[in-house]
């Protein structure tokens, strides 16, 4: 075997089955070798990975054979055939269309966050280095940015040029000015944006770490600022010929004492009828916060019906059992599963969520998660997020504080299309905490999606932001103590249905007989 990838098998800690093994010994790329041990270890869910491990969530498998190239898709699916999960993984590996056009198939892009060492200083540091070259390569398609130099080839004197680079900091002057340090990967410069200029509002909204092109006139000292540019996202609508529709859920919190358990069963009684759009109902996409969970917050287990975390997702699994088979359902965490909370999280564990590896339609992917629905020629993006970070963007950005934007939570979302980012800011609050990633920052909006779906806020609100839809999700809690102490009113039970065909767009409501 590649001294390199045995060593890689050494420091994750995994145990492999002969098979799997002996597989691993003709990788003879390490990049590769990672990457489907990265996927065999979600799949399993444990370090010991055998036919009975990945059995029980046989898509991701699927996921992990599909990212190999040609020859070694074609030796994994082989020895998958010894262990006798062929035939599954060769209808799930295929991620092209069935041979009637009519068929919709799908692709699952997960967000890594495996981390196999100590987190250091450099970690985070390879980590932004990345996410500036990802932005910084949306930024420059953008025609409107014109002589583009670096930070240290500006001179001492004074010119108009443009550059990219991450906001470091941001301070108020005695006169009401700003200014703001950027920072790219030759050096440091500041910035002012004089009060009552017109980009003034742009620049009151940066965030800490958001990465942007600027317009100035300036010279090494000290730059004028004129413009701010977002790396934005725009989008073309994408229109199947196939009537077929996807439903968004978020922020079940089985097992709270507020979870609304007979108001869940009736949507699942729905899906089971043949009555309006049910039996076109394709896909639903399950976005975080799926259980209550324990030990969330202190105090928490006097406000649980089911006080232990395996007996949640069990009760969780009860509902998605009776989903019909037809449905194929994703599912990512948020801070309320048994997965850490710093983000990308992983998928849900087989430990205390091993119930849901007995739903076989379903499928356990991370937040966040890019899911790539396919009809022929045609790609449907819909981008999962929990959406941990709006609070951020409503406690920070004036415009929305203003416009109490907790009631109106998408206007918080498109901020993150705005910035090709899901959550610029690292270790503000504690919900937004990054694992580190030095190869990519998996936080960036890196395909412009057809949907952007959230949930965390418990209000269902759509919004169109450049041909993108946003869903921020309702849920299935009534009110909080906390949500009555902050004064968040939830709008639950509502489920939003798209027709991947027309887009048109409906609005369910469960909540009969709800007090």
């Amino acid at each position: 075997m590649n001294e390199s990838i045995s060593a890689l098998i050494r420091e994750r800690g995994v145990f492999l089955q002969k098979e799997l093994y002996d597989l691993f010994t003709q990788f003879n790329d390490v990049t590769l070798a990672r990457q489907f041990l990265d996927g065999l270890e979600r799949a399993s869910g444990q370090k010991l990975i055998t036919t009975a491990s990945l059995t029980k969530h046989i898509e991701v498998v699927g996921g992990a054979v599909n990212t190999l190239p040609g020859e070694m898709r074609q030796l994994a699916e082989t020895t998958l055939v010894k262990m006798g999960i062929t035939i599954e993984i060769q209808r799930i590996a295929s991620v092209e269309p069935q041979r009637d056009s009519t068929e919709i198939s799908y692709q699952i892009f997960f967000s890594g966050s495996k981390n196999t060492k100590k987190i250091e200083v450099a970690d985070f540091v390879g980590h932004f280095r990345s996410r500036y070259h990802q932005i910084q390569r949306l930024l420059m398609q953008r025609p409107d940015i014109q002589n583009l130099v670096s930070i240290n080839k500006i001179g001492r004197d004074r010119q108009r040029f443009a550059v990219i680079g991450i906001v470091c900091e941001k301070r108020i002057t005695k006169n009401k000015n700003l200014i703001i340090t950027f920072e790219d990967l030759t050096g440091r410069t500041k910035g002012i944006v004089k009060r009552g200029h017109e980009c003034f509002t742009k620049a009151a909204e940066l965030q800490l770490d958001d990465v942007v092109a600027l317009k100035v006139s300036g010279n090494n000292e000290l730059l004028m600022i004129q413009d701010i540019i977002f790396p934005d996202a725009f989008k073309e609508k994408v229109r199947f010929n196939r009537e077929a529709y996807v439903a968004f859920v978020s922020d079940v919190h089985a097992g709270s004492a507020k979870h609304l358990g007979n108001q869940f069963e009736r949507f699942i009684d729905w899906l089971n009828t043949d009555t309006q759009t049910a039996p076109l109902i394709k896909f639903i996409f399950f976005v975080g916060d799926n259980v209550d969970g324990v030990g969330v917050f202190p105090g928490q287990e006097r406000l649980l019906a089911v006080k232990d975390l395996k007996s949640q997702y069990n009760l969780l699994a009860s509902y998605l059992k009776r989903v019909p088979q037809h449905i194929t359902m994703f599912m990512c965490p948020g801070q309320h599963d048994s997965v850490h909370v710093a983000e990308p999280q992983p998928v849900i564990d087989n430990i205390y969520g091993e119930a849901l590896y007995g739903v076989r339609n379903l499928i356990l992917v991370s937040n966040p998660a890019l899911i790539k629905l396919i009809e022929e020629d045609k790609e449907f993006l819909v981008q999962m997020y929990h959406g941990a970070s709006i609070h951020h963007f409503i406690n920070e950005i004036e415009e929305l504080r203003l416009a109490k934007a907790h009631q109106c939570p998408a206007r918080a979302v498109r901020h993150m299309l705005k910035r090709r980012h899901l959550a610029p800011t690292h270790g503000v609050t504690p919900s937004i905490v990054y694992v580190p990633n030095s190869q990519h920052d998996p936080m960036v909006i890196q395909d412009v999606p057809d949907v952007l779906c959230t949930g965390e806020v418990h209000r269902l609100d759509i919004e169109t932001y450049n041909g993108v839809l946003i869903i921020t999700g309702s849920c299935w809690q009534s009110q909080t103590e906390f949500e009555e102490k902050v004064g968040n009113v939830p709008d639950p039970c509502k489920v939003p249905i798209l027709n991947l065909k027309t887009r048109e767009l409906k609005i369910l409501d469960f909540t009969d007989g709800l007090e």
